[in-house]
């Protein structure tokens, strides 16, 4: 019974997350209707994503001592020090990658502001750092719990984090306009593209804040 009610918690969490952080990224469309007050709504959508993200870690961690009845084994094949390996190869480029993006971020990771400034850091060749290291953390956690059936639940967050980053998008298009379409033609979404554009300080280079 326990072990049902975790998987159902967690898959209801992931969900929560899902639609907590795409209120917070809808930011143009809801300062259109109540004004200044949605950027302190973002904020506050934002932490209530981040309760329902660790509210699914803790299901990471409850399955382990309360699996399913599934036909999978509990622990893969292989002794738990291998498991310990991989998730450390996995941690290692994506936490160096979230953490990158966090910090060239700034405040805006946590609390959006009108004067949001884009391209900073890593953002000037990558639109979605945090995504990109954020979203290979789960299958990290599945390994350091050895197992396979959370390996497999893992990507259950690839499609969850693709629309994250398509809602943050679509609200950045709504803000900025052509100079953040140009910026997308320039950046790939998740790994470095070739520039055709020199740094000018206009379009996909640009340091300034597009008010």
């Amino acid at each position: 019974m326990i072990a049902w009610l975790n998987v159902a918690v967690l898959i209801l969490a992931s969900l929560l997350l899902l639609y907590f952080y795409v209120r917070s990224v809808s930011l143009a469309g809801h300062a259109q209707v109540i004004g200044p007050r949605a950027y302190a709504d973002a904020s506050r959508d934002r932490i209530i994503a981040g309760i329902f993200e660790g509210i699914a870690a803790a299901g990471y961690v409850l399955y382990f001592f309360f699996p399913l009845p599934a036909p999978l084994p509990r622990a893969f094949p292989w002794p738990w020090p291998v498991s310990i390996l991989i998730a450390v190869l996995i941690a290692v480029p994506a936490g160096v990658l979230m953490a990158i993006g966090v910090r060239d971020a700034g405040e805006e990771a946590m609390r959006p502001k009108p004067e949001h400034r884009m391209y900073r850091g890593i953002y000037r060749h990558i639109r979605h750092p945090q995504a990109a290291g954020e979203v290979w953390l789960w299958l990290l956690f599945a390994f350091l719990l050895n197992s396979p059936f959370l390996a497999l639940f893992s990507f259950i967050y690839i499609p969850i984090f693709l629309v994250m980053c398509w809602a943050e998008e679509q609200d950045l298009l709504l803000r900025y306009g052509e100079a953040y379409a140009e910026y997308c033609r320039q950046t790939g979404a998740f790994c470095p593209r070739r520039r055709t554009m020199t740094d000018t300080g206009e379009g996909a280079g640009s340091n300034r804040p597009l008010d």
